[in-house]
C-alpha cells in the first residue's frame, strides 16, 4: 500500500450547474423559487462539518473509461440539480432590523455544484477496503471540502463531488452540506442522480420519486430570526484528537442472533435490529474505556422525525428531520445489566420520541435557539449515526454495485459509530467506528464484541 502523503492528486476542479431543459418531452420547466428558507433543524446543524461518504467501484478492466464515467456523471449531475434546486445554490445571510440576530437562507441562484476529478496511482480497491485493518488515513483525500463547516457554504458549493482513479476502479466521494439535508435526503439525491444516470432516454431527467422541497415550520410561519451576529459566535472549527477509525461488518445472521438474544433477555419483541447492536456497542465501548462505575455514560441514537409528526413528513421531504435521543446511566449500571436492559432502555427512548415529544423539543429550541457543536459531545458517551436501512448499495450509476462505502473526515469523533447496509444485504450492517487507539484495540479483544463482529474475510 502506497504512503498516505501525496497520493491523491486533483487532475480538474470544476462546477456543474442545472440543465433547464432537462425534462421530459424537452420543454423548459417554469423557474424554481428563487430563495429557501431553513428550518430550525437545518440551522441547528451549522457548526457541523459535511456529510462526507462515498461509494468505492471496482472496474478491474478499465471498462468503461474513465472519460465515459466523468461524462455521464457530470451530465446526469446537471439534471439531478434541477430537481434538487438547492443544492445548486448558496448559503446567504441578512442581519435582523435590531441588529441582534439574522436570518439564514439558501439563494437558489443556480451557482452550481463542485465536481473534481483526481487520482490516486498505486492505490488499489483492495488497499481501500483493508478488511481487517483500519480506513486507511488516504481516505480523506477522496472527499472535497474537508475541514468545512455548513455555515461556509456561503461561499462554497453546498454539494461537491470527487471522482478519483484507483489502478483498478475508482472512488466517488460526496461533500453535502448538511444544513440542506439529514441523511435520508442525501440518500434520497444520490439515489435520485443514481436512476438520472443509468437511464438511457437521454435528456428525461424522469424521477420516480421526486423530492418534496417545501420545508417544515412549526407555527407555519418562516423565516426564523436566528439569534447570533457573527459565525464565531456559533461556527466551531473542531479538530478532532487523534483516533483509529475501522469498519467492522456483522452478517446478517450474527444482527438477528443479537436482535433475538436482546428481545429475549427483555422479555419483548420490540427491540429491533440497531437498538441491540447500539446497546452491544454502548456496553463493549464503555467496558473497553474502563470507566468507573460511577461514571455517567450516555448513548445517543438519530432518529427519523418525519413519520412521527402528526400530521406525518412524507417521506420525499428533502431537509433535515433528525433529533438526536440520548440515554444515560452509570459505567456500573449499564455493564451489571445484561445486553437486553441497555437495548430495551433505548427501545423505551425510541417510543417516546413522539409528536408531541418532537414538538416540546422545537418549542424549546425556538424559546432559546442552540446548534450542534463537536465540543458538546462527551467523551465518555456514543453517538449511532447514519442508518442501515438508506439504500446505498442500491446507487447504481450505470456500472453495477458498489464494492463498498467510506466516510470521510468530517464524520470522526470519539465514540462515533457510523452505521451502513451491508453489502450483501440481508440485515448485515457495517459499523464505522471512531475510538482512541487504546480503547479500539481493547474492544477488538472485548468477548461479547468478538462473539458478534465478523473477523473473517469482507462478503
Amino acid at each position: 500500500m502506497r504512503s498516505a502523503k501525496g497520493v491523491v492528486r486533483i487532475l480538474f476542479d470544476r462546477i456543474v450547474k442545472p440543465r433547464p431543459r432537462a425534462v421530459a418531452g424537452g420543454e423548459a420547466p417554469a423557474a424554481h423559487p428563487r430563495r429557501c428558507e431553513l428550518s430550525l433543524w437545518d440551522l441547528s446543524t451549522l457548526s457541523f462539518g459535511y456529510i462526507q461518504q462515498g461509494h468505492l467501484f471496482s472496474l478491474p478492466s478499465g471498462d468503461p473509461p474513465v472519460e465515459v464515467i466523468v461524462e455521464r456523471l457530470m451530465s446526469s449531475l446537471s439534471i439531478a440539480l434541477w430537481h434538487f434546486y438547492p443544492l445548486a445554490g448558496r448559503l446567504a445571510t441578512e442581519m435582523d432590523a435590531d441588529g441582534r440576530g439574522m436570518f439564514v437562507h439558501i439563494d437558489c441562484d443556480d451557482q452550481g455544484a463542485g465536481f473534481l476529478l483526481a487520482t490516486a496511482d498505486g492505490v488499489t480497491v483492495a488497499d481501500v477496503l483493508a478488511p481487517s485493518e483500519d480506513v486507511p488515513s488516504f481516505v480523506r483525500d477522496f472527499f472535497p471540502l474537508d475541514g468545512a463547516a455548513n455555515f461556509d457554504g456561503r461561499c462554497l458549493p453546498l454539494l461537491a463531488v470527487q471522482l478519483t482513479k484507483l489502478e483498478d476502479g475508482f472512488f466517488l466521494g460526496y461533500s453535502f452540506n448538511h444544513s440542506v439535508g439529514d441523511g435520508t435526503s442525501f440518500s434520497q439525491f444520490l439515489n435520485a442522480w443514481a436512476e438520472i444516470s443509468r437511464s438511457k432516454a437521454d435528456g428525461s431527467g424522469h424521477l420516480s420519486k421526486p423530492p418534496m422541497l417545501e420545508r417544515w415550520f412549526a407555527d407555519g410561519r418562516s423565516p426564523i430570526r436566528f439569534p447570533f451576529t457573527h459565525e464565531d459566535q456559533f461556527v466551531e472549527r473542531f479538530s478532532p484528537p487523534p483516533l483509529r477509525k475501522k469498519m467492522f461488518h456483522f452478517t446478517g445472521a450474527s444482527i438477528r442472533q443479537l436482535k433475538a438474544r436482546a428481545n429475549e433477555e427483555r422479555g419483548t419483541d420490540k427491540i429491533s435490529s440497531l437498538q441491540a447492536l447500539g446497546a452491544l456497542m454502548w456496553r463493549c465501548t464503555t467496558r473497553s474505556r474502563r470507566l468507573p462505575d460511577d461514571q455517567k455514560v450516555g448513548c445517543g441514537l438519530m432518529a427519523d422525525n418525519r413519520r412521527r409528526l402528526r400530521p406525518q413528513l412524507p417521506p420525499a421531504y428533502f431537509g433535515n428531520s433528525i433529533s438526536v435521543i440520548p440515554f444515560t446511566a452509570t459505567a456500573g449500571e449499564l455493564l451489571a445489566n445484561d445486553l437486553g436492559w441497555a437495548a430495551g432502555m433505548l427501545n423505551q427512548v425510541v417510543a417516546s420520541h413522539t409528536d408531541a415529544a418532537i414538538r416540546g423539543m422545537v418549542e424549546g429550541w425556538m424559546a432559546s435557539p442552540w446548534v450542534y457543536r463537536f465540543s458538546d459531545l462527551d467523551r465518555h458517551s456514543v453517538l449511532i449515526g447514519n442508518s442501515p436501512q438508506f439504500d446505498m448499495y442500491g446507487c447504481d450509476f450505470g456500472w453495477g454495485k458498489a464494492a463498498g462505502l467510506r466516510c470521510g473526515s468530517a464524520s470522526q469523533f470519539d465514540g462515533l459509530f457510523f452505521s451502513f447496509p451491508g453489502r450483501e444485504g440481508g440485515c448485515s450492517i457495517d459499523l464505522e467506528v471512531c475510538l482512541p487507539s487504546e480503547v479500539m484495540s481493547s474492544l477488538e479483544s472485548d468477548v461479547e464484541f468478538a462473539q458478534v463482529v465478523y473477523t473473517g474475510e469482507k462478503l
